[in-house]
């Protein structure tokens, strides 16, 4: 995979009104791990460490104090209201390194005719890879699936170098009919039409 060049700067001001300052100079307060290293202080221009994020464990390389470092992100804090970066969490690592990432999980194909539906158990899969080859998405195909087909981790094919990080056996998408959830939407409804006939009884039995 590619990597994306950012300049970080380090922080040597900590807390709530340090990170204010940093945020509103267009940067993002970054810590960096790993590696049984202290921690490293450091800031990140939002807008470009934004567009780096629109690649799943994207790998950056850190310019610091003219030094270079390679990170991946490991936590990421946005506001929950705008959307903008609060706080990243990095790790560290290096060329050759296995690291464990969530990767995301898309399918293609048609399900087999009869209107049943396609369920996500898993959205990503747990896999260790070499830190600079790391996949950015495996798409699987569901084409004909019927009702009570699954598509398990160990389904899934992974890259040369890639394993698997979590039991083989785990359910990643399954398939599941639809009639289940119609049935269960009736009998709501059904329930709901008792209640105001209840009501009229009781009204009746009042005015006796």
């Amino acid at each position: 995979m590619a990597e994306v060049k950012i300049i970080a700067q380090a922080r040597t001001e900590f807390g709530k009104g340090a990170a204010r300052r940093v945020r509103r100079a267009n940067q993002v307060p970054a810590v960096i791990y790993g590696h049984g290293a202290d921690p490293k202080h450091v800031s990140v221009p939002g807008h470009e460490f934004l567009l780096a994020l629109r690649t799943p464990n994207v790998l950056i390389s850190l310019e610091i104090d003219g030094k270079s470092e390679l990170v991946i992100p490991k936590a990421v804090q946005r506001d929950p209201l705008k959307g903008f970066l609060e706080h990243v969490d990095l790790l560290s690592v290096k060329r050759g390194e296995k690291v464990t990432v969530e990767i995301p999980v898309a399918t293609e194909g048609e399900l087999a005719p009869g209107g049943n539906l396609l369920e996500h158990v898993l959205n990503t899969l747990s896999v260790e890879a070499e830190a600079t080859h790391i996949p950015e998405g495996f798409t699987v195909s569901v084409e004909g699936l019927e009702a009570g087909a699954s598509i398990l981790a160990k389904d899934v094919v992974l890259p040369k170098g890639v394993t698997l990080a979590i039991d083989e056996d785990a359910v990643v998408i399954q398939v599941v009919t639809a009639q289940v959830e119609a049935e269960e939407t009736e009998e709501e409804g059904a329930e709901g039409e008792e209640a105001p006939a209840v009501a009229a009884e009781a009204g009746e039995a009042a005015e006796a």
